[in-house]
């Protein structure tokens, strides 16, 4: 009996030991009381706590949170009944402040992302509302986070997901929208083809321009040719012209030392130089000029020839 007594006693003061001992995940922190009160707050890691005397007050999680607000009925500055519903997400940054100093931190993110949401919505009209949603999220986030600091929370984003206007307005707008739409389409066309013949105006001019340009180097390089080709042929001419004269020159030259040295007579010399000069005239290239004397005396050269002749 006794023995069974001690076995009790020993399994209630493991149980015990056993249920002082605390393990905190990451991500997560502990509160904690003592007689009541706020004593401390656990972070990840294991912990004891005293049995009867400590007592664990809540779980909290540190990581980031998502709430998915229900849609809200809101009426705008123009009277317009729409439907809005948002997301909010936030953190834990002061457990203790979480715990103590609002009775259910979500249930007030809540209410106030609500709350703020209508009071900024309502203050707009319809037009104002769909073009300007994103200054919207930040006039309501700014207003939410005044508030929620108070008790602990940060909040990261409110996001307005969906906005429902009443059937009758979505098919008006649904059908300004087509409206413009086909209207922007018309005028991106008229602009695309405006573009399009601007560029093909262009571009048939530079290739009239490019073809004159070419049609010029091709005249000028004709020309620059036909010159080339004519100076050419006139320095050849001139060339064969002055090779041919002095040919006949030293042919003279040749004919009139031979006759020097065969020792032949004044007249016979006359009569070549005159067959010589014959010859040299019909070259259209050749000019001669005679003094007077020579002229005169070609009577008398002739009158010698004929004679020699009989």
């Amino acid at each position: 009996m006794n023995y069974i007594i001690i076995l009790v006693i020993v399994a209630i003061i493991l149980l015990v030991l056993v249920s002082s001992i605390k393990v905190v995940s990451t991500g997560y922190l502990v509160v904690v009381e003592r007689f009541g009160e706020y004593n401390r707050t656990l972070e990840p890691g294991w912990h004891i706590v005293i049995p009867i005397i400590e007592y664990v007050r809540k779980r909290i999680s540190m990581k980031i949170t998502y709430i998915d607000i229900e849609p809200q009925a809101v009426i705008t500055l123009d009277n317009v009944k729409i439907t809005i519903d948002n997301v909010c997400s936030y953190v834990v940054k002061n457990a203790r402040d979480a715990v103590y100093n609002i009775e259910s931190f979500r249930a007030g993110i809540i209410y106030t992302a609500t709350i703020q949401m209508r009071n900024t919505v309502g203050s707009m009209t319809l037009d104002e509302i769909l073009s300007k949603r994103h200054e919207i999220n930040i006039e309501i986030l700014k207003n939410v986070e005044a508030i929620t600091s108070t008790f602990g929370i940060e909040i990261i984003s409110v996001e307005i997901k969906n906005i429902m206007p009443p059937e009758d307005i979505r098919i008006s707008m649904e059908t300004q929208m087509k409206a413009e739409r086909e209207k922007r389409a018309k005028i991106l066309q008229a602009e695309g083809d405006r573009q399009s013949s601007i560029t093909k105006a262009e571009g048939e001019k530079q290739a009239i321009i490019l073809a004159a340009e070419a049609d010029k180097q091709a005249n000028i390089r004709r020309a620059e040719g036909l010159k080339e080709s004519q100076l050419l042929e006139a320095e050849g001419k001139s060339r064969a012209i002055e090779v041919i004269a002095i040919a006949e020159a030293g042919a003279i030259i040749k004919v009139n030392t031979a006759i020097i040295e065969s020792g032949t007579n004044e007249t016979v010399i006359a009569l070549k130089q005159i067959e010589a000069l014959k010859e040299m005239a019909k070259n259209p290239a050749n000019k001669l000029i005679l003094p007077n004397e020579t002229l005169s005396s070609f009577g008398s050269i002739a009158a010698i020839g004929e004679m020699l002749k009989k």
